[in-house]
């Protein structure tokens, strides 16, 4: 090999193992970066529900060892995003603003992937996990405009507005809760995902109204009037609920609890349906005052066909979960004439 060969070969070796370098020093940027926001959007989340976050949480909450907690906790105080009260950390003005952006992305990449994407609601946390580091302000704002502006994620959260505003927490965990109450379920919390998987499990879901018939050291047990719903007190103290009416007293039940030739009126769509998945019901006739009628099923019974507005709509079950009827009406109640 001559001389020259040589030269060239050592200056692309270089080349090359410089550009290797710059982008691991990038990757290596980016975990940061990433470690960062998550820890920062578990202190807001802390706060926002009353608690303080501790190096013990934030531990528990992102996966690190002592070393690398301490280390990325001394950055995040170089850069004033949080100050250390004892054994607590509490966000600074900016650590907050920041806080609310991750939040922000992080609950509309979950609605996007449970409505449009259709994935799991087990699997939409993980997913706008990896998602809501790489998203721009602009992009964020765009991601919110095409879902319609939601305002709650999937897990029943409130959605930070672009200026960052977020409504406050009214709920109170399934642990507190009296019983016998009728309370309806506003937040499911997603982490640690073990436990969500057994709220899910048991088939609980944002929007449902339940109370609790028994609280012992080992076991609670929720019921809606057709289930009972057994969890652990650890598992249950991720169940949120606001104060609702009993059923009956309603008299209102979901469109996937009609049975099939069961008529009924549409009066409303659950709070929980957001942005264009609540304007895509009611493009399709789920609006107040509406007759229907279960009509046809798949061998599964989802998803099922339902006769509204002298047309066949189906509609899979977590869709007639959010529409609203009083069941057995021939015709629309009389508040509701004027909304046909």
């Amino acid at each position: 090999m001559t001389t020259a060969l040589v030269a060239i070969v050592a200056v692309l070796v270089l080349v090359a193992g410089g550009a290797i370098a710059a982008l691991l020093d990038r990757r290596e940027a980016a975990r940061r970066r990433a470690r960062v926001e998550d820890a920062l959007k578990h202190l807001f989340d802390q706060e926002y529900r009353g608690r303080r976050g501790s190096f013990a949480s934030l531990r528990g909450a992102l996966g690190l060892d002592d070393r690398r907690v301490m280390q990325m906790l001394a950055r995040m105080q170089q850069q004033r995003l949080v100050i250390a009260r004892g054994q607590e950390f509490h966000l600074t003005a900016e650590g907050e603003r920041v806080a609310r952006q991750i939040v922000r992305a992080h609950r509309l990449l979950e609605r996007y992937f449970a409505d449009e994407a259709r994935l799991p609601l087990r699997d939409v946390h993980a997913a706008a996990e990896r998602g809501e580091h790489a998203l721009t302000p602009d992009q964020v704002d765009a991601l919110s405009a095409s879902l319609g502006h939601p305002r709650q994620d999937p897990h029943g959260d409130p959605i930070p507005g672009p200026d960052g505003e977020i409504s406050p927490a009214r709920d109170t965990p399934v642990t507190a809760w009296p019983r016998e109450q009728f309370g309806r379920i506003t937040h499911l919390e997603d982490e640690p995902p073990l436990a969500f998987a057994q709220i899910l499990a048991e088939g609980l879901r944002v929007g449902q109204v339940v109370r609790v018939v028994e609280s012992t050291p080992e076991r609670i047990v929720l019921a809606d009037g057709e289930n009972e719903f057994r969890l652990a007190p650890a598992v249950a103290a991720n169940v949120f609920l606001a104060p609702a009416a009993a059923p009956a007293a309603t008299g209102l039940v979901t469109l996937a609890d009609l049975q099939d030739g069961q008529p009924g009126v549409v009066v409303t769509l659950d709070p929980s349906c957001q942005g264009f998945s609540r304007r895509r019901l009611m493009d399709l006739g789920f609006t107040p005052g509406a007759r229907l009628e279960p009509q046809l099923s798949t061998f599964a019974g989802d998803p099922r066909a339902y006769r509204i507005r002298g047309t066949l709509v189906a509609l899979r079950r977590d869709q007639a979960r959010q529409v609203l009827v009083r069941p057995g009406a021939a015709s629309p109640p009389a508040e509701l004439e004027k909304a046909q």
